[in-house]
């Protein structure tokens, strides 16, 4: 009794024993399957995805850096892999560089005092708002190879296409005036063989009665020499009142600027406002020209144009990049250091626009006040990769605009007391420019 009761007690205990084993057991298989999974998708997130890195690397980081060549920050292709390389740096060192620069600097880092003395004691935006995810997305995107430069559309110097076309019509040009050529030869031949065949035989050669030449005739008729004395009298005076005309006219002038400067891509591709550049067109006579201290405000950080824009360039046979540095040299801007060497010079832009010193046109008058677009005098200029003159500017064209435009005078509190009386006078509701004085002598020439 003794023995069973023993018995049964061991088989008890073993039993207890085998649930909890296999309790255990599977606590430990879900355990390690949660952290199996965690750790692949941490992996998996990790890798990063390119494209969101980059529109996260525009809003965020294009302020001051850029992937090839230093801005105001260091440049960041392959940032992970050269800290790792040379500075023996994990992910975890960038992230807290990103998320609180300062704090990394004060806690005494060497490498980020070094880049933080090297970039002129500048302190980095902190981004704690940025996730683990979204840095490796940057990262990610930062770790992508550059893009290889564009090919150029159509067929390549030495291949085939429009030069072999063009060689091609070289030699049927050529080819055919060689066969006229001969024919004449030819003929002359034919020529001189009859003549002589016809000497052999005898036969006589009448040669025809020359006439009166054509000059004699002409003269002799003194009608047709009256009225062709008048028409050219006439034609001589048309072109001659044309001629000087056509003095101080540059219509169509477009020199070349020392700076290649594309209004198509500023203007046009960029959207940039034509008053942002010529400010002083808001307020005083003269657009002026722009300081070179305002296309530093953007080519401080664009020290390069994008493949696609410099394949462009090439089809005007300018490059865009060399254009930026001469920019550069004419400031003194050092983009490798990123500061100003002082070396400045002057830049001699060639004025297109010139009018002559007796007529008196301000700027402010028609842009402030009328309202007037920059595109009505200056034509498309969104559209010009080089500046010329588009319109005439001569004293015809300024009072056509007057008679034939009509003032801006809703919302413009400046007209509100001249239209109410114009409008009774005139009996209309639009007034013209000319209508307002506008073809007065005094108010171009005082």
């Amino acid at each position: 009794m003794k023995k069973s009761y023993q018995s049964l007690k061991d088989n008890s205990t073993n039993n207890m024993q085998q649930v909890i084993l296999r309790k255990l057991t599977s606590t430990v298989v879900r355990l390690g399957f949660i952290i199996l999974l965690t750790f692949s998708t941490s992996l998996k997130a990790q890798e990063g995805d390119p494209a969101k890195g980059k529109s996260l690397f525009n809003a965020n980081c294009a302020a001051c850096h850029k992937l090839d060549g230093p801005m105001t920050g260091p440049e960041l292709r392959n940032i992970e892999q050269r800290l790792a390389d040379e500075q023996g740096l994990d992910r975890v060192w960038i992230t807290n560089w990103i998320h609180n620069s300062s704090a990394v600097i004060k806690s005494g880092d060497a490498y980020a005092n070094k880049i933080f003395k090297e970039n002129n004691n500048s302190i980095m935006t902190p981004f704690p708002q940025l996730t683990d995810q979204d840095i490796s997305d940057i990262l990610a995107y930062t770790a992508e190879p550059p893009p290889p430069p564009p090919t150029p559309d159509g067929p390549t110097e030495g291949g085939s296409g429009s030069g072999e076309d063009a060689t091609s019509n070289k030699l049927i040009l050529g080819a055919l005036a060689l066969l006229f050529g001969l024919l004449a030869v030819a003929l002359i031949l034919v020529r001189r063989t009859l003549n002589r065949f016809a000497e052999a035989k005898g036969i006589t050669v009448v040669e025809e009665e020359k006439g009166l030449p054509l000059w004699k005739a002409f003269v002799q008729n003194q009608f047709l020499v009256l009225v062709s004395a008048i028409l050219l009298l006439l034609l001589s005076g048309y072109f001659v009142y044309g001629y000087f005309m056509q003095v101080g006219v540059d219509q169509g002038y477009e020199p070349v600027q020392p700076i290649h400067y594309s209004h198509r891509i500023h203007a046009g591709d960029n959207g940039i406002d034509c008053k942002y550049c010529h400010s002083s067109a808001r307020v005083s006579k003269t657009s002026g020209i722009p300081s070179l201290n305002v296309c530093m405000n953007c080519h401080k950080s664009i020290s390069e144009v994008a493949p696609e824009t410099l394949a462009e360039g090439k089809e005007y046979g300018v490059d865009y990049n060399a254009e930026i540095q001469k920019l550069y040299t004419a400031v003194g801007w050092n983009p490798a250091e990123q500061k100003y060497s002082g070396d400045a010079q002057p830049v001699k832009w060639i004025r297109i626009h010139n009018l002559p010193d007796f007529a008196y046109f301000n700027h402010s008058q028609h842009v402030t006040v009328g309202g007037i677009e920059c595109q009505t005098c200056h034509g498309p200029v969104e559209e010009m990769e080089v500046m010329y003159q588009f319109s005439s500017l001569t004293m015809g064209w300024c009072i056509n605009c007057h008679r034939e435009t009509n003032v801006k005078v809703e919302d413009n509190e400046y007209y509100t007391k001249i239209h109410e009386q114009l409008s009774k006078k005139y009996g209309v509701d639009k007034l013209t420019v000319a209508q307002m004085g506008g073809l007065e002598c005094g108010k171009c020439h005082y």
